[in-house]
């Protein structure tokens, strides 16, 4: 017995006002055990009575509560033991400022994440548009989302650009968007046998809406072209680059067969030369 209390009895100089007996590292170590338990057991009570899309969220959210719940009960406990944390923090105040300034970002993410779960400005299967890149949101954590560009490479996000830059969310609103093929033929040309030639290659695309219609806009009289853009519907954005190339293989090859010309920029250059 005298060596076990002898054994809890011994004591750790952190510092010179400092101490710390094992007793208290042990106390320590059951108050963080225990509170593990007692969080674990609280996240199953709490998802029993949520959905299966609020429970992602929770999980997110509840992920970053609980760091502040162990540092809480890390500090009780260290009170508990004598020990004034107080003191400790002041003597190592340049230390935690440094840190606090290093993980400025971190915290940022972190909060941005909060809201982006809990207001639904993102959700996944969402198409966005960040920094000119595109993707569809696979996964959003606490930190940063992730999401899968067209081709097929993973993107991770920060959360703090979705709330401090402008964000395209292509499927907002659903996931039927409106998208565009611009054209230009050469002067001289029929303009409506284009603009029939157009609205029956896109009618003719299996991916393409039937309803609304595709439709054709007569944008401008261009320098070297009359300019002109196909509008058709899809239900899925994300195959939006493959169905435009489709679109403009085929009207290349309606073009010329009716024998209608995509002209390219001309330019006359005269050059004069100057009399010695």
């Amino acid at each position: 017995m005298e060596s076990i209390k002898e054994f809890l009895n011994f004591s750790f100089e952190i510092t010179d006002k400092i101490h710390l007996d094992v007793s208290n590292v042990l106390l320590i170590i059951l108050v963080i055990l225990i509170t593990r338990m007692l969080l674990k057991l609280f996240i199953k009570l709490v998802n029993r009575r949520l959905s299966e899309d609020d429970k992602g969220k929770f999980k997110a959210i509840f992920t970053f509560l609980q760091y502040f719940v162990y540092i809480i009960v890390l500090i009780i406990a260290l009170e508990s033991s004598g020990i004034e944390v107080g003191v400790l923090l002041a003597g190592s105040a340049a230390l935690l400022v440094g840190i606090g300034l290093g993980l400025q970002t971190l915290f940022q993410d972190i909060i941005s994440g909060i809201f982006i779960l809990l207001d639904k400005t993102l959700t996944v299967n969402d198409i966005v548009e960040v920094d000119e890149k595109v993707g569809k949101i696979i996964e959003i954590r606490l930190r940063t989302t992730r999401a899968v560009t067209i081709d097929d490479k993973v993107l991770i996000i920060p959360n703090h650009k979705f709330l401090t830059q402008s964000l395209f969310n292509w499927t907002q609103n659903g996931v039927q968007t409106t998208e565009g093929v611009a054209i230009g033929v050469a002067y001289g040309s029929n303009v409506e046998l284009v603009r029939q030639i157009l609205v029956d290659v896109a009618k003719n695309h299996p991916k393409i809406l039937k309803m609304p219609e595709p439709r054709v806009l007569f944008m401008d009289f261009g320098d070297s072209a009359l300019q002109f853009k196909l509008l058709f519907n899809i239900n899925n954005s994300y195959t939006h680059l493959q169905i435009k190339s489709d679109l403009r293989f085929e009207i290349d090859k309606k073009f010329r067969e009716n024998n209608i010309s995509i002209p390219f920029p001309q330019r006359d250059v005269h050059i004069i030369s100057a009399k010695e």
